[in-house]
């Protein structure tokens, strides 16, 4: 009887955490994305999801934060040096149970399967360098800040 219940708990958590994409936030239990000063003008950035983030909503919570370490850092642009897939999965695996239950001299038993579950967590590392481009000067492969914050700022999820 102890064993359904802690069975129940759990899944139960589980469920409450799960219901729920990652949003964008600071790095947190649930993920979010943080950024870390290497170099006067380099950045890392890392973001995470869990298990209900689609890896495109990642990868805009990549792109937003080096935009906004870009505007801190008062420059205009930002050059994408190099990305990673840091995506990870987990296994979720729940036994199945038996009741037995007596009625004379008869027993019936109840048996409900067990069964996996694999959680993919979405997740990018970026190291990016920051600019400063005069108006109108254009470098290939940077992003401007400013853009990035316009189109993808807008559709990211705040907590």
């Amino acid at each position: 009887m102890r064993a359904s219940r802690t069975i129940t708990l759990v899944v139960t958590v589980c469920l409450l955490l799960a219901g729920c994409g990652t949003k964008y936030q600071e790095m947190g239990f649930t993920g979010g994305v943080s950024a870390e000063q290497i170099t006067k003008d380099t950045y890392r950035i890392a973001a995470r999801g869990n298990g209900n983030t689609r890896s495109t909503t990642i990868q805009d919570y990549a792109l937003l934060k080096a935009a906004e370490i870009t505007k801190a850092a008062g420059a205009t642009h930002f050059a994408i040096i190099s990305a990673a897939d840091a995506t990870t999965s987990d296994t979720i695996v729940m036994p199945g149970t038996s009741t037995t239950t007596f009625s004379g001299n008869t027993a019936y038993t109840t048996r409900s399967p067990g069964y996996v579950d694999n959680i993919i967590k979405p997740g990018q590392d970026v190291h990016i360098r920051v600019l400063k481009l005069a108006p109108g000067q254009q470098m290939p492969s940077a992003y401007s800040a400013d853009e990035i914050i316009q189109f993808i700022g807008p559709r990211v999820q705040r907590d």
